[in-house]
């Protein structure tokens, strides 16, 4: 039993003038158990009837044994304490129904070893109930009428079966459960440890859910406060330790004739384990994002910086078509380019919406190879332009030199026809003197 628990007992001066005594824990030795998923609280009373403590209890997670002695002083109580600490040497470290089982079936031999030595009396017994408790699984083995009750979704139920004759004659019909907790034979057991040496344990195997309870009990309290009163206790005390004790109390109240034991055990099941993975998931999770952020923001400034090395823009530089390598304009003051080439191009020699758009804007590249293209289009453009205007000079000079031409040729023509006028002028002119003359 915990520290804390035994400390409880005995410090008790209310329990010390009932002549309760601490309760049985036992620790084993030469092994440790691991521990256990749950939480618990236990006690153990000699009630008001009796003049000593027959019952011996185990608190050693996983383990929790109840045994409830018989046989009177110097008996009873010595049969109870061979059968839990027997069970709490060869209970298994993990929950196993049949190794209980044998481990109870080695305490019922021990006690009847122990009563034919003389340790004890002939015809001393106990009832037991032993559980064994890890993560959702439970097992139990069980001899006699102490009690294993389980609160599930706040609702009681017993698992084990009381062997004893109440029990047979509730289930042969000839009694109710209400006459039978006041019959005169109602402490008859029909099964107990140091009886038999054929002797053995009930088995259960069952599947508990984190935020259940189980209480192990001898009949001591299962035969003084109804079922109901037990589970209103056992929804209404969170506290485990506390949960028993008062427990205790409404049986004591009830008139305490028989010792009362009591064992409260809270499942955790796996819930901190699932707490714990996912914690670790969480972690995991986190590490990853933080991983996967710094790769996304890595990617991001190598795909950034790669971009921004390999980009290429067309702009103006003094005038001229100039090759820059990045990205334009800035960002937070900063610029992301360089003046890669300046060419011989004037923007002014560039088709006017052209011109516009380098001046104005920039004209982006997939890279510099890309802008150098662009660039021998626009010098083979300027080209082009320049040989064609001069084709037009040309032939304007060669048009106007045509139209020289021919003037000057008109007016030879015309002087040409004007001298022959003059001549047939000057031939006629004689003849006509003659004519005068010859008259």
């Amino acid at each position: 039993m915990p520290a804390q628990n035994e400390q409880s007992l005995n410090h008790d001066p209310h329990r010390a003038a009932r002549g309760e005594r601490p309760s049985r824990g036992h620790r084993p030795s030469g092994r440790g158990r691991r521990a256990s998923s749950a939480t618990f609280g236990s006690r153990t009373d000699v009630g008001c009837v009796r003049d000593h403590n027959e019952d011996s209890l185990v608190v050693a997670p996983p383990l929790f044994v109840v045994a409830d002695g018989m046989g009177g002083h110097a008996a009873g109580e010595v049969a109870s304490e061979i059968a839990v600490n027997v069970i709490a040497e060869r209970a298994p470290e993990h929950p196993d129904a049949n190794e209980l089982g044998r481990a109870v079936q080695a305490a019922n031999h021990a006690i009847l070893k122990a009563a034919h030595e003389g340790r004890g009396r002939e015809g001393m017994g106990t009832t037991c109930t032993a559980a064994m408790l890890e993560g959702e699984r439970l097992v139990i083995a069980q001899v006699g009428d102490s009690r294993a009750y389980l609160l599930h979704k706040g609702k009681i139920q017993q698992l084990t079966r009381d062997h004893s004759l109440m029990a047979d004659l509730i289930e042969a019909g000839q009694l109710t459960p209400e006459e039978a907790r006041v019959h005169p034979q109602r402490s008859v057991i029909t099964r107990a440890l140091g009886s038999d040496p054929r002797t053995v344990a009930d088995l259960y195997e069952i599947n508990v859910d984190a935020g259940d309870r189980l209480l192990l009990c001898s009949d001591g309290l299962s035969g003084m406060v109804l079922d109901q009163d037990i589970e209103a206790i056992l929804n209404r005390v969170s506290d485990p330790q506390r949960c028993a004790s008062q427990l205790v109390n409404e049986a004591i109240a009830a008139g305490g004739h028989d010792n009362v034991t009591v064992i409260v055990v809270d499942v955790k099941g796996f819930a901190e384990k699932r707490r714990r993975k996912v914690a670790r998931k969480t972690k995991i999770t986190i590490a990853f994002v933080l991983i996967l952020l710094a790769a996304i923001v890595g990617g991001a400034a190598y795909g950034l910086n790669y971009w921004v090395s390999t980009a290429a823009y067309l702009g103006v530089d003094q005038g001229k078509v100039a090759i820059y390598r990045g990205v334009p304009g800035e960002f937070a003051g900063m610029s992301f380019s360089t003046l890669e080439k300046t060419t011989d191009i004037n923007v002014d020699d560039l088709q006017p919406g052209l011109a516009n758009r380098l001046t104005e804007n920039s004209i982006t590249c997939d890279n510099v190879e890309a802008a150098e293209s662009l660039v021998a289009e626009y010098e083979q453009e300027v080209l082009n332009k320049k040989q064609t205007e001069d084709e037009r000079d040309r032939t304007h000079d060669e048009a106007q030199s045509d139209d020289s031409k021919a003037s000057g040729q008109s007016a030879s023509a015309t002087a040409s026809t004007a001298s022959s006028e003059k001549t047939q002028n000057d031939d006629t002119s004689p003849s006509t003197s003659g004519s005068g003359d010859a008259a």
